[in-house]
């Protein structure tokens, strides 16, 4: 990377934050006008940027990118747009005792933080700048945006189309590979937000941490998905289907892994596998199936399914038409099921990002609680059937990211729910009210009365008769 590429950067994250606070206290008329021009860019380009990600990653359909990266990008900013205003009022906060009986107020305010840096990744590779987007600028922010270079047509057309809508100092693109990434990880932004691997997130939290400037990361993990006995299979098998052949399982959301009561396993299987079947009668040639996203990506996928057959796993390949991919020039791969898996397979140990689907077995349901306990805690949780009690006692004694109850992802898709990770899946959220939150500054305004209340409260030296009084009011059990 050349030295005029990082000074441009250096430059424009300067531009971006002296034009910020030459602009405080910017009207929000400015902010909703951002939102607009926002939602416009995606509206005018949706076809070029579908066309742009199918051609990244070989093939995707039209869509599917429209409906999991420019819809919810579109939903969000019009989400931001439609309550933002409410977001940004001051909040009334009580004074202490007795502070507020003498005239004392307080109050948080909400500013927006500034310039915040906005690093993509390449499965959903329009929707992971956008969707945050939402809250960067209903916040007040300005942002600058790396995408992946894994989808470099997709960042091209960032790079192409975010100057017709904005001028730099308020949005800005850098394309390039890893050592584009890496110099714009260690700005001085004063927010960054991440999507992507946990083993890059550490990285980026290394390099931010220089600066001391907060993340929000988004990371993924092995989200389990658990089958109670009650669980209606015939459903639970089109579900967990739709959620694991959705771009070919390169979700960081996707079902990792099913918990299956023993004696229903193969009735669980076999609902899957004819879901699959009745989604995608073939696949090759399918333009409903998303391929793999590269061969270096299919080749990792190979060779967990290698090692996992190694160490004693069935592999059930889900391959409806009976087609021959050894012979596709392309990377598109068949559902593969796993049984008898153990935790020294490598796919139970990364997180899978593609079409591999191990099913683990339990005798009791605190069994299958106790090993994702045992485990990092997962962005997703998925919890099938009826039995409500069991239901909330997976909840209750589980910790992820977010939950969905008799589905898989769709928590995600409401944007008025927390959108987040926790520990190595993940810190801090993202989505409505919450993403306007983690990217603005909470102020607080405390505004003292006229009273001399330091005096009335004995905190004022000489220490005497007031002070004893309210050490004795407050140290009181």
């Amino acid at each position: 990377m050349s030295a005029s590429e990082i000074a441009r950067m250096d430059g424009v994250l300067a531009k971006q934050r002296a034009a910020f606070t030459a602009a405080q206290p910017e009207p929000l008329s400015v902010r909703r006008d951002r939102i607009d021009r926002a939602i416009a860019l995606l509206i005018d380009h949706k076809d070029a940027f579908a066309k742009a990600v199918s051609a990244d990653f070989g093939h995707r359909s039209i869509e599917q990118t429209l409906m999991t990266d420019i819809m919810p990008s579109v939903g969000a900013l019009k989400h931001a747009r439609k309550h933002f205003e409410a977001w940004s009022r001051n909040e009334k906060r009580k004074a202490m005792f007795p502070l507020g009986l003498l005239g004392a107020k307080a109050e948080v305010r909400w500013q927006p933080k500034g310039v915040v840096g906005v690093i993509a990744p390449w499965n959903f590779p329009v929707g992971m700048v956008m969707v945050p987007m939402a809250g960067i600028l209903a916040a007040g922010n300005r942002a600058m945006i790396k995408p992946s270079e894994f989808t470099e047509r997709v960042s091209e057309l960032f790079a192409e189309v975010v100057p017709q809508y904005f001028a730099e100092e308020e949005m800005a693109v850098f394309t390039g590979a890893v050592e584009v990434g890496s110099a714009f990880s260690k700005l001085a932004f004063d927010h960054l937000i991440f999507t992507g691997a946990t083993s890059v997130g550490k990285h980026i939290m290394r390099a931010a941490a220089e600066n001391l400037v907060p993340v929000t990361l988004e990371l993924g993990g092995k989200s389990p998905t658990f089958i109670g006995r009650s669980a209606n299979k015939s459903k639970a098998g089109q579900r967990i289907a739709m959620g694991k052949m959705m771009n070919a399982g390169q979700i960081c959301l996707a079902p990792d892994y099913l918990l299956v009561a023993k004696e229903q396993e193969e009735e669980v299987i076999g609902s899957v596998v004819s879901s699959v079947s009745a989604m995608y009668p073939t696949l090759l040639a399918n333009d409903d199936y998303t391929s793999v996203v590269n061969g270096r990506n299919r080749e990792r996928l190979e060779g967990y399914l290698a090692d996992a057959r190694e160490k004693g796993a069935e592999l059930i390949e889900v391959n409806p038409g009976n087609e021959d991919f050894s012979a596709s020039n392309g990377n598109k791969m068949p559902l593969t099921i796993l049984r008898n898996v153990t935790d020294d397979m490598k796919v139970m140990q990364d997180e899978i990002f593609g079409p591999i689907l191990p099913v683990m077995t339990y005798s009791t349901i605190d069994e299958a609680i106790d090993y994702v306990n045992a485990h990092d805690r997962p962005l997703g949780l998925y919890y099938f059937g009826e039995d409500k009690a069991e239901e909330e006692k997976v909840l209750t004694r589980t910790i992820s990211g977010g939950v969905t109850v008799n589905d898989v992802l769709f928590h995600n898709a409401m944007e008025d729910l927390p959108f987040g990770g926790v520990g190595p899946s993940g810190m801090g959220n993202y989505h409505g009210l919450d993403g306007f939150k983690t990217f603005s500054h909470p102020r607080a305004v405390y505004r003292q009365s006229g009273m001399d209340v330091a005096s009335l409260s004995g905190f004022k030296p000489p220490y005497g008769k007031a002070a004893h009084a309210t050490l004795a009011r407050e140290l009181k059990k």
